[in-house]
């Protein structure tokens, strides 16, 4: 086996909250040496949710393991000097700090980089900087509502609403981290370093018109936004006698199948509405809407277990508390249980993605404030009078 694929790249972290931790979590994941520079009172997110020892919120360890703290205030001259001096021997700077507060610092990507032009500076920010909305602030909430997300639920006759998920951090995040791998990528390439921006809006923006920006895409219009079988309000988990199932019916055998299993092949032939792919795809809420009215007939066990027999894609109704003991998660490997130095018994989770010719890193328990602040200055060539 090769070692872990980011083996032997340093990040410097100078993030907060959920957007940026997501993004070097991410790249932890894969090998890096993931250095999270936090204040001195810490990541708001230490204090978030239930812990056993102040600080030490489940957010905050679930997103930052693999990495470790270093406590600096960034406003004291001595603490800036030392994080250039980190920033000297670094692969990556990720920041959410706006760029203009990152140049009040004396921190901006022209400082950096001229101590070290093969470094990935990356800044994560709410709006692209050569827009209008440069200086406004942004949070997942406030995203998904301008980037159309909270609004789809509008279109599928409800009201506007947040998914309850910080999803727009965490895309974002997720497309941070593949900028920066595709930065390192091109430096091992000879394109030497680079500045990256990252914008949740334009990020979510994207997402949300892949789905749905629909005849506009052409000019002139040919159509209207959306795409209708993700707008249809019966696309939902159908109600069962007892409960709730997810079924999909979407290839042409499927739909015949469903009708097969319920025995009503003839209702299904002889509606254009069900058995035209045609006439289906105009209105999908019209199909969706009958298979609704049959599947309220049966429990949700009888279901499963009819359309799993039948090869129809089909999957209960989990509530998260339901993950804990879920066969897939539990029988494979999943789950780990670690004992971690200062909260004693965890639970967390391996990274999903596997390679066969590439090592997973053991991820080191997230670290408790500054933990690490003298080893990692240390290492830069600090001595104990600085």
């Amino acid at each position: 086996m090769n070692g872990a694929p980011l083996t032997g790249i340093r990040v410097l972290d100078l993030t907060t909250v959920i957007m940026g931790p997501w993004a070097t979590y991410l790249l932890a994941g894969y090998g890096a040496d993931v250095i999270k520079i936090e204040p001195p009172e810490g990541d708001i997110m230490r204090y978030a949710g239930p812990s056993r020892h102040r600080g030490m919120g489940p957010l905050f360890m679930f997103m930052n393991r693999g990495k470790r703290s270093v406590a600096l205030d960034l406003k004291r001259p001595a603490a800036r000097d030392a994080l250039l001096r980190l920033c000297e021997s670094a692969d990556v700077l990720i920041t959410n700090v706006r760029p203009a507060a990152m140049e009040r610092l004396g921190l901006g990507y022209d400082v950096v980089a001229a101590l070290n032009a093969r470094i990935i500076y990356t800044s994560l920010v709410g709006y692209a900087q050569d827009g209008p909305y440069a200086a406004k602030p942004a949070y997942d909430d406030l995203i998904q509502g301008i980037s159309g997300l909270a609004g789809t639920f509008e279109r599928v006759g409800g009201e506007p609403r947040f998914v309850p998920a910080l999803v727009a951090d965490r895309i974002t995040g997720t497309n941070a981290a593949h900028a920066i791998i595709a930065a390192l990528f091109a430096r091992e390439r000879g394109a030497g370093g680079q500045y990256v921006e990252v914008p949740m809006f334009e990020t979510m923006a994207e997402l949300v018109l892949s789905d749905h920006l629909g005849g506009h895409l052409f000019e002139p219009p040919a159509g209207d936004f959306g795409y209708n079988r993700a707008l249809a309000p019966n696309r939902r988990p159908f109600r069962t006698r007892d409960g709730y199932v997810c079924v999909l019916l979407y290839t042409e055998k499927q739909w015949r199948k469903f009708f097969e299993v319920v025995d009503q092949v003839e209702r299904f032939e002889a509606d254009k509405r069900l058995s035209d792919p045609d006439t289906r795809r105009l209105d999908y809420d019209v199909a969706y809407g009958i298979v609704a009215e049959i599947m309220a007939t049966r429990t949700s066990a009888e279901w499963l277990a009819a359309l799993d027999a039948a090869d129809i894609p089909v999957a209960p109704v989990s509530d998260i508390a339901d993950l804990l003991v879920n066969e897939q998660l539990v029988n494979g490997t999943f789950w780990e249980h670690d004992e971690h130095p200062s909260e004693g018994p965890i639970r967390n989770v391996r990274r999903p993605a596997r390679m066969s010719a590439s090592a997973a890193p053991e991820l080191r328990p997230a670290p408790r404030l500054g933990e690490h602040t003298i080893e990692v200055l240390r290492e830069a060539g600090l001595d104990e009078n600085d």
